[in-house]
């Protein structure tokens, strides 16, 4: 079952649960832009795997609610509107950065091709758009995510 519940990390209300099984739940909270799950436990093997890939910024954000579940940032891709992710150089230094998908030029499309992609889009990196903390819905919307289709 999916509902809105209280982020236990900002205490927003605008955080999405979504139920996979009987002892497995996703949380996306839209208020602060972090993510979590049931299994998600500072020891979990779980865990591990995600410390093993996750940029140091990121380990350095987790947070560790009062069930002993460990937050982190999310990052969205979305390859036909833009990506949006934690940037900064440390805890007490960050905000979200947002770029948009741009038509990828046939030129990049070619190269790409010769190598067995075949890409419409790239993120559009000399535009990048800073948010503070506080602002992943921002972030959100300047790459177009709640725009009516």
């Amino acid at each position: 079952m999916d509902k809105l519940v209280i982020c236990k990390r900002c205490g927003s209300d605008a955080c999405y649960a979504q139920e996979v099984n009987e002892s497995i739940t996703n949380y996306q909270c839209m208020g602060c832009g972090f993510i979590s799950n049931s299994l998600m436990k500072p020891d979990s093997d779980f865990t591990k795997e995600q410390l093993e890939i996750l940029p140091e910024l990121y380990k350095d954000l987790l947070f560790e609610d009062v069930d002993n579940c460990l937050w982190m940032p999310s990052t969205v891709n979305i390859p036909t509107m833009g990506m949006v992710f934690v940037n900064g150089t440390d805890k007490n230094n960050w905000g979200w950065s947002a770029v948009k998908a741009i038509p990828m030029p046939e030129e990049e499309k070619i190269k790409f091709a010769e190598k067995g992609k075949n890409y419409e889009y790239k993120m559009d990196m000399e535009n990048i758009k800073h948010f503070n903390e506080r602002d992943y819905m921002d972030a959100l919307e300047y790459i177009g995510v709640f725009e009516k289709k």
